[in-house]
């Protein structure tokens, strides 16, 4: 029997020496830095499991060429750069690593909140800028007072509502896929067109699909509450930012905090840039010391399962389970 081959199309660390040990000298890992499934593969085409950080867009090219592939294993949380509907036509397991950075990207959701309503960030560049004024940040209200809406009730923005609500923030709420009283968290759930009218502040936890993609358009911005914050840590394209550039300019929005946008990094003549009313990070939410060590070692421990014949713990495309090439 030859012998078991992974290969890791991208990735974003020093070394591989933690998924050469969790997968055991017996498996071949062919470690590549590319950014196009094109570029991965050749080396692919003979694989038995595929490691994926951002090369991409996988699609249904990849899955006909990578004829004895059993697994596709993101590092990270989203798949929207793998067509799901070609890997289970394929018989390919498809596996994402959902838990690794929620306290992370919710801690910062809320940093970003608190930064964005105290206006620290403004207020720094003031005092390095060699000003001392207080009102530079003029008009800010007090935090109690204010009401925050997620959209998207995930494990994620639970954890934010239950860090705002400490703050005496209103939480409310929208998402279709859970009902009112699911999960024991603060807030209260809303539909969508409510919670932009009543919110001072939005913050985005809905996942990349094509009905969010685009979601905060210009017809969105206009039925935000005047003076409104937007907030996503989620995922850039979410959010039309020629859209949001209006809302800005027009003043509809008082503000904007991303940590995620399109492309990554803007460019520098992006309208974006330069604002004191938005605040940019670079895609840092997930960043801990304990976060990247669960990020590098959740995909390969799926793929030891999936080899191994065992059922791996996040199988994104279940319908593929009973006919998958894993036999699982």
């Amino acid at each position: 029997m030859s012998r078991l081959k992974v290969v890791i199309s991208d990735y974003v660390w020093d070394s591989v020496d933690m998924e050469r040990r969790i997968l055991g000298p017996d498996i071949e890992v062919v470690a590549l830095h590319t950014k196009t499934e094109d570029e991965f593969l050749e080396a692919a085409a003979d694989c038995d499991a595929l490691l994926n950080t951002y090369a991409g867009p996988i699609t249904a090219k990849a899955m006909a060429r990578m004829g004895r592939c059993k697994i596709i294993a993101r590092y990270g949380i989203g798949v929207d750069t793998i067509d799901l509907d070609a890997a289970t036509d394929a018989g390919i397991i498809v596996t994402n690593n959902p838990t690794y950075c929620v306290e992370e990207v919710a801690d910062h959701t809320v940093a970003l909140l608190l930064s964005a309503a105290r206006k620290t960030a403004l207020l720094d560049r003031t005092v390095r800028d060699g000003r001392w004024d207080v009102m530079a940040a003029a008009p800010m209200r007090r935090l109690s007072t204010q009401t925050l809406g997620l959209v998207g009730f995930g494990n994620i923005a639970r954890r934010v509502a239950t860090r705002m609500a400490a703050f005496g923030v209103a939480v409310l709420w929208y998402d279709p896929f859970v009902k009112a009283g699911q999960f024991q968290a603060p807030g209260e759930k809303v539909d969508f067109d409510t919670l932009l009218a009543r919110a001072d502040f939005v913050s985005i936890h809905s996942p990349l699909l094509p009905e969010t993609r685009g979601l905060f358009n210009d017809a969105v911005f206009a039925k935000m509450r005047p003076g409104a914050i937007l907030v996503n840590c989620a995922r850039g394209a979410v959010v039309d930012q020629d859209s949001l550039v209006r809302a800005l300019d027009s003043g509809r929005l008082a503000g904007a905090a991303l940590d995620t946008t399109v492309p990554e990094p803007l460019p520098a003549d992006h309208p974006l840039r330069n604002r004191d009313t938005v605040i940019l990070n670079p895609h840092a939410a997930w960043y801990s010391v304990e976060a990247f060590a669960e990020l590098q070692s959740g995909a390969p421990g799926e793929v030891a399962r999936a080899l191994r014949g065992e059922m791996p713990l996040h199988v994104v495309n279940r319908k593929v389970l009973g006919r998958s090439r894993a036999g699982l």
